[in-house]
């Protein structure tokens, strides 16, 4: 947490992390266009906003684009605020919804990452197994899977299907690729499946990595604009989760029915 306190007092690393949140997926020639320093300061601030776990990045072809990643943000809010006003909070992350939705990114893709105390196969062990799925999921929702490659995946409320797949790879305990077809409400329910791919790394420390990206939308649609707010709550609900063995329960400021993310 002191790494991210330290990233975020700079004012050229909030800037960068302004231009990400305004348009998500930028290259550093993109970025330094619009930022008034070098290349190479470009770069020395992402590699340290990275290191802090704010940005993520990856390859796009040939170029490399950078993700905000605003789950270490949502941890520290977690820690003091949301237990006062977890509503509040949640209306907040979906400031990055709205601000996608004036975007010209022409293939969206949500990056997140963050770091556990505990081994990947512990992270696997919850994801694999139905009767956990509330006890992380956004809006407590639960699930039932074929747990085979080409098996049939839903999320529901209410034993309401809001949102149903197919798994494309189980490869234990490193990935699992599903894709995701929402049916919270009749807007996503006309937006072809996108594609949700988690990746648990260990490192060293009896530790691991876990990336989620959610991508394949197929251009700007309204679950690429959506689903936004609901990701760095499951991830927060599922580190709390892992290490502690007990849920972190969040009161839901709204239900899905009315446009929010899964």
């Amino acid at each position: 947490m002191d790494a991210v306190f330290d990233a975020l007092s700079h004012p050229d690393r909030r800037a960068l992390l302004d231009l990400l949140f305004e348009r998500d997926g930028q290259s550093v020639s993109e970025l330094q266009a619009r930022f008034p320093v070098s290349r190479f300061a470009v770069m020395k601030q992402l590699k340290l906003l990275a290191a802090a776990g704010l940005v993520t990045s990856h390859k796009s072809g040939r170029e490399k684009r950078h993700y905000l990643n605003p789950v270490p943000i949502r941890l520290v809010a977690d820690r003091w605020i949301s237990r006062y006003a977890a509503p509040f909070v949640g209306a907040l992350a979906d400031l990055k919804t709205q601000a996608e939705r004036t975007s010209a990114v022409v293939d969206p893709r949500h990056v997140y990452e963050l770091y556990v105390r505990a081994p990947a196969q512990a992270v696997w062990d919850i994801l694999t197994d139905d009767a956990k799925t509330p006890l992380y999921q956004h809006f407590n929702m639960t699930s039932q899977t074929e747990w085979r490659v080409g098996g049939a995946i839903s999320f529901m409320m209410d034993d309401r299907p809001v949102i149903v797949g197919e798994l494309l790879a189980l490869e234990p305990p490193k990935r699992l690729v599903m894709t995701f077809h929402a049916r919270w409400s009749a807007e996503v329910a006309a937006d072809k499946p996108s594609r949700v791919t988690w990746t648990m790394e260990d490192i060293p420390g009896g530790a691991c990595k876990i990336t989620l990206i959610h991508d394949d939308f197929g251009g700007d649609s309204a679950t690429s604009r959506q689903v936004g707010g609901g990701w760095p709550e499951t991830l927060s609900r599922l580190k709390t989760l892992v290490e502690t063995g007990t849920p972190f329960e969040i009161t839901p400021a709204y239900a899905p029915a009315g446009g929010d993310s899964a």
